[in-house]
């Protein structure tokens, strides 16, 4: 069977293929048009700029940068568009983005607080690997940068560039607050503590507070007795590094003053202090204050320190025992300085005459027989006396105070032995014994 086509069949695939050829001339045509539109904006800004120009020349270059800036703008809007399409993987906690799986698994370590690197010599954990090969310069004493003005070495660029600060001064953090200057951002964000008055580290000891971990690190060795530092010439402890520098100021005959570092000096005696709150302490040396007082018997302390120690006395509390004579001590400095009773060891020694004493205090004492100094006086008489047991052994010249009871409750006779040799004598009579007057 043949088919025959109709003329209608004929003719449609004409008129389809005349149909795509006026779609396709139609396309073509408002593409034309829209860029000729938009040449013809250019144009007329560009027009505009040279019109407006009177200049000429710079007219025309002001119509390329107009024409330049929207190519720009276009190329902007084009990478900002593709830039979004190949971060595709967003952090839930902070919204950062990321072109790769990995890199937000790692970024997540920071919301997670995961350090999956550890240092094999100290422990220490970082979460990423670069920081952990940067962190193993400290141990294997590596410090590539060098301080072209001081030559001091820094395992960190970064650090180096915090420290060359020192050298032009600049401080590049100010509180909001009160316009301090900071030459580091750790230095002001503990300085804003000061005004929010936030403690965040407190001593699970006693509950005191604190707006900085190494002044709870330092303030934890009131209660351990720890003292790390030690003197090369004598061996003396110390439980601070600044004591420790100002005893090694003695041994070398020096005063030992960084004024650089301690900015706050005390009127009163020229001593100087890293900090402002530890002048004030210092100030209750020459003002007498003594704000911490006890419960149990009003006993007052300058320090909450010494407060503290002295609560053992009332609690018994004598942890610290001698193991020569099996006596104890509620503080481990008395128990050494028991031990020198044993040892014999007198480590301070008289400048004037080369006399030792196994006390600092005896030291101080003895030092008023070459100087003179008689600070203490009697209110009655006016005469003076080189130590406080002295002037009140004299008040009861005045007072007729007769506190001594000799043998068989009969009252002690001063005269027969002589007021300063009282306690010696009293030994010697055998049952003496003293009294409350």
């Amino acid at each position: 069977v043949v088919h025959v086509k109709s003329e209608d069949e004929e003719e449609k695939p004409q008129s389809l293929k005349v149909h795509q050829s006026q779609n396709k001339n139609k396309i073509e045509t408002e593409t034309q048009v829209s860029n000729s539109s938009e040449q013809r904006k250019m144009d007329q800004s560009t027009n505009n700029n040279i019109q407006t120009n009177t200049d000429g020349e710079s007219g025309v270059n002001n119509a390329k940068m107009s024409s330049s800036c929207l190519v720009n703008e276009r190329s902007s809007r084009v990478e900002q568009s593709v830039d979004s399409q190949m971060k595709r993987f967003g952090c839930d906690d902070c919204g950062k983005r990321f072109n790769q799986m990995k890199d937000l698994r790692v970024h997540m370590r920071v919301h997670t607080g995961e350090r999956p690197f550890c240092c094999a010599d100290c422990g220490k954990r970082f979460r990423y690997q670069g920081s952990l090969n940067v962190h193993m310069r400290l141990h294997a004493g590596e410090k590539p940068y060098a301080c072209d003005k001081c030559g001091k070495r820094f395992s960190l660029k970064t650090n180096l560039t915090r420290h060359i600060r020192v050298h032009t001064g600049e401080k590049p953090f100010s509180c909001d607050i009160c316009g301090q200057r900071f030459n580091y951002r750790r230095n002001l964000n503990m300085h804003i503590r000061v005004h929010t008055g936030e403690k965040p580290f407190s001593c699970d000891n006693c509950g005191q507070k604190f707006n900085q971990k190494i002044e709870l690190r330092r303030h934890m060795r009131v209660h351990t007795e720890e003292k790390p530092y030690t003197c090369g010439d004598c061996g003396k402890t110390f439980s601070y590094q600044c004591n420790l520098k100002t005893h090694m100021a003695l041994h070398k005959g020096e005063k030992h003053v960084d004024s650089q570092v301690k900015r706050f000096g005390c009127d009163d005696c020229g001593k100087r202090f890293n900090q402002k709150k530890d002048l004030r302490i210092h100030m209750r040396v020459h003002t007498g204050e003594r704000p911490f007082g006890c419960t149990e018997c009003g006993k007052r302390f300058r320090y909450q320190g010494n407060l503290k120690m002295h609560t053992k006395v009332h609690a018994d509390e004598k942890p610290f025992r001698c193991d020569d004579c099996g006596q104890r001590f509620s503080r481990k400095t008395n128990l050494t300085r028991h031990m020198r009773v044993h040892t014999g060891e007198k480590p301070f020694g008289c400048d004037e005459c080369g006399q030792r004493f196994n006390h600092k205090a005896n030291l101080k004492l003895h030092i008023r027989v070459h100087t003179g100094e008689k600070p203490f006086s009697c209110e009655a008489c006016g005469q003076r006396f080189y130590h406080k047991t002295d002037l009140k052994r004299h008040m009861r010249i005045h007072t007729e105070e007769k506190p001594f009871w000799g043998i068989n409750n009969t009252e002690h006779n001063h005269n027969s032995c002589g007021l300063h040799q009282c306690n010696v004598e009293l030994h010697s009579h055998g049952g003496a014994r003293e009294v409350t007057a």
